[in-house]
């Protein structure tokens, strides 16, 4: 303020008034001030910045600072409410005053002299002091607040005072007695396996060098007291002779496999009757069995090739759709009913095109029908089924350059609900892949020519008629061709795709149902890996991709270390001369993954079988 003030401050006197035997009283307590500006009474409005000290000049600041604003001030005169919180003790007490015009951002002119306390506001402090005057009680007796009132009672601690006079050490501490001071320690032995609870034992609970065999008995921590998920417990399985331990499972027993078949992965050729094998779809039928759909070029036709067992080391094979050049860009799933329902292109007359298997072997199919001829359609098709039971299958139109899915209207899919146009925004479409998300709405992930991303499409229905959303999900150079998509074990999308600036195969994760955020990583930098990508999820939860290394010509396994698969390992499965073009991979019933792909060498079909769930050629050990 550019005026000199002062002020002179007295205590309200209805603050002696306040009754402490029907309720405690508070912290504040009322201040009538008077202020001067320039030697006359003030009027108008002030603010005011009140500080509590315990002496009159210099001192220790008691409490905190009360700041009021736009305190109306009457011929001098002014009333203001103030509250320090509970330091008033008895002790003397002064007030510390600034002052500035009301509601202006200046700094406080700081009044003097501080102005006494007199001894009013610090009675408040005995408020309790008064309730509990009249209260007499006897020896041993302590005054307990009841929720309402003070009453005298027995005072709960009747030892000595508080005071520790021994400590004995209890079951497996060394140490004690102690009456004045010493240690209690660990004893040699002392832990004993009715102190630690089944499953006690994991992980974080072993530091480096923590417990040793002087701190546990002997036979304290046995199989009950192990975690087996995260401790390795030792190993008492054995494999008979001609046989080698394959896996070591966390609780000790092993996974034996013969010799010859320790690679990780068997392989065997389906199909070599001419140039077979191209765009190879496999899933596993009703009976247990890996079927496969793939072209045969030789003849220009769409067969299936049914597994004789789970390791599909030989199958059946069967002619589905001979009708002019057709079985390029198969899909194959299972139907409601049962039967295999299988997605492809027809070249002669650049159809999109449906066969129904007759039976679970698919030794033939009761329809191959059309279900989109508007242009040139069906390239790039993939298929699923949605929870209504009825196919759906996305799919590039060559015409328009667009993302198209067609919904069956039956079971044998004899003909659609729609073939609706998804994504039309530049050239979309190609490479595509669909599943069914956990709000049983397709998820469709494809390559955006235009602008060498990939992206992810959200059905706004089950029949997907429209999207909900269309997000790039990946942008960082070329990236987006042979895409393929499932769904983790966290309820979102996992996509495998390869990287063309990098070589790289690489995996998107989406963090919601639409998978309009993301995250991107690198799976596998070595080579030129990530050509015709086909992810699945494994037994353990984690992603399983086969892809094909343009480097070496050899078939890979990417397997996830993560649900995100933000990092993981990778295994060459095949590496006869030239071979991996047109993965595909399933899980089979015993747990382990199932590949299809072509041997471009000698232009057949193969598949290649896991041998543990990681589809390595190592031992694996669970920890």
């Amino acid at each position: 303020m550019s005026r000199r003030a002062s002020a002179a401050f007295f205590l309200f006197s209805g603050l002696a008034s306040v009754s402490f035997a029907q309720a405690p009283v508070g912290t504040a307590f009322t201040y009538q001030g008077r202020l001067t500006d320039g030697g006359a009474p003030a009027t108008g409005n002030y603010d005011l910045e009140v500080k509590l000290f315990d002496a009159g000049t210099a001192g220790t600041q008691v409490g905190s600072t009360v700041t009021l604003t736009n305190v109306m001030v009457s011929n001098g005169l002014f009333t203001a409410s103030l509250d320090f919180g509970a330091v008033f003790g008895g002790s003397q007490h002064f007030l510390e005053i600034g002052v500035r015009p009301g509601g202006s951002s200046g700094a406080f002119t700081v009044l003097v002299p501080r102005q006494e306390l007199t001894p009013v506001p610090n009675a408040a402090f005995a408020s309790n002091a008064t309730t509990i005057a009249g209260l007499t009680c006897t020896s041993g007796q302590v005054a307990k607040w009841i929720g309402s009132r003070w009453t005298c009672g027995a005072d709960d601690d009747t030892n000595s005072g508080g005071t520790v006079t021994n400590v004995t050490a209890g079951a497996g501490l060394s140490g004690g007695t102690i009456s004045s001071s010493g240690t209690i320690a660990v004893a040699t032995g002392g832990i004993t396996s009715t102190m630690i609870g089944n499953g006690a034992v994991g992980s974080a609970q072993i530091a480096s060098g923590a417990v040793g065999s002087a701190q546990i008995a002997s036979g304290a921590v046995g199989s009950a007291q192990i975690d087996t998920t995260q401790v390795q417990t030792r190993v008492s399985g054995t494999c008979p002779a001609g046989s080698t331990i394959q896996q070591i499972n966390g609780d000790g027993t092993v996974v034996c496999q013969t010799a010859a078949a320790q690679p990780g992965f068997a392989t065997a050729t389906l199909d070599s009757t001419g140039d077979v094998g191209e765009y190879t779809s496999i899933t596993i039928g009703t009976d247990g069995l890996g079927l496969i759909s793939y072209y045969d070029n030789t003849n220009k036709d769409l067969k299936v090739a049914h597994c004789s067992n789970t390791a599909c080391s030989t199958a059946t094979t069967a002619t589905l759709d001979s009708t002019g050049d057709v079985g390029q860009y198969t899909s194959i799933t299972i139907g409601t009913d049962g039967l295999g329902l299988i997605s492809y292109y027809d070249n002669t007359n650049h159809d999109l095109k449906v066969a129904h298997c007759s039976n679970t072997a698919c030794t033939s199919a009761s329809n191959t029908t059309a279900l989109d001829s508007a242009g040139d359609v069906g390239q790039y098709t993939s298929i699923t089924v949605e929870p209504g039971g009825g196919g759906l299958i996305s799919y590039y139109d060559v015409t328009n350059q667009d993302l198209k899915v067609a919904h069956c209207a039956n079971t044998a899919c004899t003909s659609t609900t729609n073939a609706s146009t998804l994504d039309s925004t530049g050239s979309v479409g190609q490479y595509t892949s669909i599943t069914i998300g956990t709000d049983g709405r397709g998820l469709i992930s494809y390559f955006d020519v235009t602008n060498g991303d990939l992206k992810v499409a959200h059905c706004s229905s089950t029949f997907c008629t429209a999207l909900s959303s269309a997000a790039s999900v990946d942008s960082t150079g070329v990236v987006g061709q042979f895409t393929s998509i499932t769904i983790g074990t966290d309820g979102f999308g996992l996509v495998s795709y390869y990287d063309s600036t990098n070589s790289h195969l690489k995996a998107a994760h989406c963090t919601n149902t639409g998978c309009t955020t993301f995250t991107a990583a690198t799976a596998d930098s070595t080579g030129a890996a990530g050509w015709y990508s086909s992810i699945t999820i494994g037994t353990d939860g984690l992603g399983l991709i086969s892809n094909w290394d343009s480097n070496s010509s050899d078939l890979k396994v990417t397997h996830c270390s993560s649900t995100a698969c933000s990092t993981a390992t990778s295994a060459t499965v095949d590496s006869a001369v030239s071979v991996g073009f047109y993965t595909s991979i399933t899980i089979g019933t015993d747990g382990f993954g199932l590949v299809s792909y072509q041997d471009l060498t000698n232009l057949d079909l193969k598949v290649a079988h896991c041998s543990n769930t990681l589809c390595s050629p190592f031992v694996v050990r669970r920890r």
